[in-house]
C-alpha cells in the first residue's frame, strides 16, 4: 500500500514538472515574438538605390507665366485689299485675257462675255440715236416753216415734244450702257456706226496680281456664281484669322499681342497684335472671330495655311514652376507632385496648377517652398505608392 502511494506521488511530481516546462517555453516564445509594425504612410514611398536611377530629381524653379488664350485659325488675303471680279450680267465667256499669277493694272480687261443684256442695251441706243436724229431734223423743218407761217402752231409744238422725248430716250440709253463700263467714246462710236456686238469686257478694279482664275472660254457666267471668275490682290499684307471659343472671347481685346505658329513654318513663329475682335459669335461654331494684319509678312507665308494662336491677355505673373513630367494625374482627377530630400524617400503633394506654358505648369498652391521634386519617374512613384497602400 505504501509502495502504491509512493508511485502516485512520484507521477504527480513528474506531471507538474512537465506542465511547468511547457508553460515556460510558451512564455519564452511569446516574449520573443516581434511587436506589430505601424501602418505604412499613405503619402510617402521609399525606393532603393537601383530604383532611384529611374527617377530624375530636380529643383523647383521660378518662372514668369503670361495669361493667354489658345485658338486655331488660318492665314487669309487682306480682304480690304482684295477684289473679286465677276460679270454683272449673265452671258457666255468669249475670251480670257489673264491667268493666275499675272500682274494687272487698274482697268485692264480680264475676260469678255457675250451678254444678251448688253446687246439689248446697245440696240436700244442705236434706235434712240436714230429717233433723236429724225426728230431733231423734223424740229428744224417745223421751225423753218413756222417762220414763213407755212404750218400750224400745233405742228411746231408736236415736233418739239417728239424731239424732247427722243432726246430723253437717247440719254437714258447712254446711261444704261455706262453701267456696262462703256466709255463715252465707245458709246459715241456705237451711235454713229450703228454697230451692235454685245461683248462685255470685264476689267480689274485694282492694280495687283491675279491670285485665282476660275473661268475659261465657253463658260456661262452670271452674277452671284461661286467661285468668282477672277480674284485680284494688291499684295499689301495678309490677315491672320483666329476663331476664339465663346468662353475665352471676353478676355481678348484689340491691341493684345499674339503669336501664330504654323505647321508649314514650325521654326518661324509670327508675332503680331490683335487688330479686330468680332462683335458677335458664329451661330454654327459658337466662336468669335479675331484678326491681325501682317503688313510685312514672311515670304513663305501663303493664304489658307493653318495656324495655332496664343493671345496674351494680361501681364505676366511669377510662380513656382514644375515640368510637365513631374505632374501625375490620379484616377480621382487630383494633380500630384512628389518631393524628396534624399532621393530615396518621396512625399506626395496634391497641388493646384495653372495652364501649362512652354512645358511647365505654374503651381498656385499645395507645394511647400524650397523643395526638390521628382521629374521623370514621377508616374513610377505614384504606382509604387498605390501598391504600398494595398
Amino acid at each position: 500500500m505504501k509502495k502504491h502511494q509512493g508511485r502516485i506521488i512520484a507521477g504527480g511530481c513528474l506531471l507538474a514538472a512537465f506542465v511547468l516546462v511547457v508553460v515556460a517555453r510558451q512564455s519564452g516564445q511569446a516574449s520573443a515574438a516581434p511587436a506589430p509594425l505601424p501602418p505604412a504612410s499613405t503619402d510617402t514611398v521609399a525606393i532603393n538605390a537601383e530604383q532611384a536611377k529611374q527617377v530624375h530629381v530636380t529643383d523647383v524653379t521660378r518662372r514668369d507665366f503670361s495669361p493667354h488664350v489658345e485658338a486655331v485659325g488660318y492665314v487669309d488675303f487682306n480682304q480690304d485689299r482684295l477684289a473679286q471680279v465677276s460679270s454683272p450680267y449673265a452671258g457666255r465667256v468669249s475670251e480670257v485675257f489673264a491667268k493666275a499669277g499675272d500682274t494687272v493694272t487698274r482697268g485692264q480687261p480680264l475676260f469678255a462675255v457675250d451678254s444678251p443684256d448688253l446687246a439689248q442695251a446697245e440696240g436700244t441706243l442705236v434706235s434712240a440715236a436714230a429717233a433723236r436724229a429724225q426728230t431733231t431734223a423734223a424740229l428744224e423743218r417745223a421751225k423753218g416753216m413756222a417762220q414763213v407761217q407755212a404750218n400750224a402752231p400745233r405742228d411746231l409744238e408736236q415736233a418739239i415734244a417728239d424731239q424732247q422725248t427722243a432726246e430723253g430716250n437717247y440719254q437714258a440709253a447712254r446711261r444704261a450702257l455706262s453701267i456696262f463700263n462703256k466709255s463715252d467714246a465707245e458709246i459715241d462710236h456705237m451711235a454713229a456706226t450703228h454697230h451692235v456686238d454685245g461683248e462685255l469686257r470685264i476689267t480689274s478694279p485694282i492694280a495687283g496680281q491675279v491670285t485665282a482664275r476660275n473661268v475659261a472660254p465657253g463658260d456661262l457666267v452670271q452674277p452671284g456664281n461661286t467661285p468668282v471668275p477672277f480674284t485680284v490682290s494688291d499684295g499689301q499684307g495678309l490677315w491672320l484669322v483666329a476663331n476664339v471659343a465663346e468662353a475665352d472671347a471676353p478676355q481678348v481685346q484689340v491691341g493684345q499681342p499674339l503669336v501664330a505658329t504654323l505647321p508649314a513654318l514650325p521654326n518661324q513663329p509670327i508675332h503680331a497684335r490683335v487688330d479686330y475682335v468680332g462683335s458677335s459669335s458664329d451661330a454654327a461654331t459658337h466662336r468669335v472671330l479675331l484678326r491681325s494684319v501682317l503688313h510685312d509678312a514672311p515670304a513663305a507665308l501663303r493664304p489658307q495655311m493653318l495656324a495655332d494662336f496664343s493671345i496674351t491677355t494680361a501681364a505676366p505673373t511669377r510662380h513656382d514652376a514644375v515640368p510637365v513630367d513631374a505632374v501625375v494625374r490620379e484616377g480621382t482627377g487630383a494633380m500630384v507632385v512628389f518631393t524628396t530630400t534624399d532621393g530615396l524617400h518621396f512625399t506626395r503633394h496634391p497641388v493646384q496648377l495653372g495652364p501649362m506654358q512652354d512645358g511647365y505648369y505654374p503651381v498656385l498652391s499645395g507645394l511647400p517652398s524650397n523643395q526638390r521634386i521628382a521629374a521623370e519617374g514621377a508616374l513610377f512613384l505614384s504606382n509604387a505608392l498605390a501598391l504600398q497602400s494595398q
